[in-house]
């Protein structure tokens, strides 16, 4: 059993601040990276910023240069800070986190992020 726990979402103007957690726990064994993903009303759920094992990273086009994903491996924890938001970012995130050579994938329950203009 796996669980993602994630919390840090909520409510905030244009131009603010949050700071996403994500902690896993249970059998959780060589993790190979771990995520945020995004949903909009109506749209498909699309990655937003990924971290390796090796420390890699990747963003989308979107929050480059406003959003920063890191880890605490030691306690399977990722986090994603939103700087500079806006509107466009209003959606649920949710957690992703794959491993054992990529054999297992696990998603959390998912957190709303609001952005009001």
């Amino acid at each position: 059993q796996v669980q993602l726990v994630e919390s840090g979402g909520g409510l905030v103007q244009a131009g603010g601040s949050l700071r996403l957690s994500c902690a896993a726990s249970g059998n959780i064994f060589s993790i190979n990276a771990m995520g945020w993903y995004r949903q909009a009303p109506g749209k498909q759920r699309e990655l937003v910023a990924a971290i390796t094992s090796g420390g890699s990273t990747n963003y989308a086009d979107s929050v480059k240069g406003r959003f920063t994903i890191s880890r605490d491996s030691a306690k399977s924890t990722v986090y994603l800070q939103m700087n500079s938001l806006k509107p466009e970012d209003t959606a649920v995130y949710y957690c992703n986190v794959v491993g054992g050579s990529f054999t297992y994938m696990y998603w959390g329950q998912g957190t709303q992020v609001t952005v009001s203009s």
